[in-house]
């Protein structure tokens, strides 16, 4: 299916990813604190988010993390890669808007690869008090 994108540009559904992560426990807390999941995963302006809500709030840190890894899963299942080069946790990045929307960031060969293809994504992330779900739907654009 395809769709109008702006300047007469169409796109066209490549992949649809979804994923959930459980808040805290065995899941994105990796133990009590989740500082070393947080470590190995996070972006740089990921992990300093982290730290400052975790400061704040240690429960609002583990959700932050469940919600992180659930998009970062249900992307790398909508580009197709899973977790194989030139996908990895700190190359792809799970940022903000100011208006609130979440919004994927990709880095280093991560992006070059990305780019290369003509994708673009969306991602969709919700957390409650036990689980944090997310989903990914990745478009190619075409000319």
């Amino acid at each position: 299916m395809e769709a109008a994108h702006g300047r007469g540009r169409t796109t066209r559904c490549e992949g649809l990813g979804t994923d959930t992560w459980g808040v805290g426990g065995r899941g994105a807390g990796g133990g009590r604190h989740g500082g070393g999941v947080a470590q190995g995963g996070l972006s740089d302006a990921e992990f300093v988010t982290w730290k400052a809500r975790s400061a704040r709030w240690p429960e609002r840190g583990l959700s932050y993390l469940a919600t992180r890894f659930s998009a970062k899963e249900a992307f790398s299942k909508a580009v197709g890669l899973g977790m194989r080069m030139p996908m990895t946790w700190r190359l792809c990045e799970i940022g903000n808007l100011p208006s609130g929307k979440p919004v994927i960031v990709l880095h280093g060969g991560l992006k070059d690869w990305f780019e290369a293809q003509g994708l673009c994504a969306h991602v969709s992330v919700t957390d409650e008090s036990d689980y944090a779900a997310s989903f990914c739907i990745v478009e190619k654009i075409s000319p």
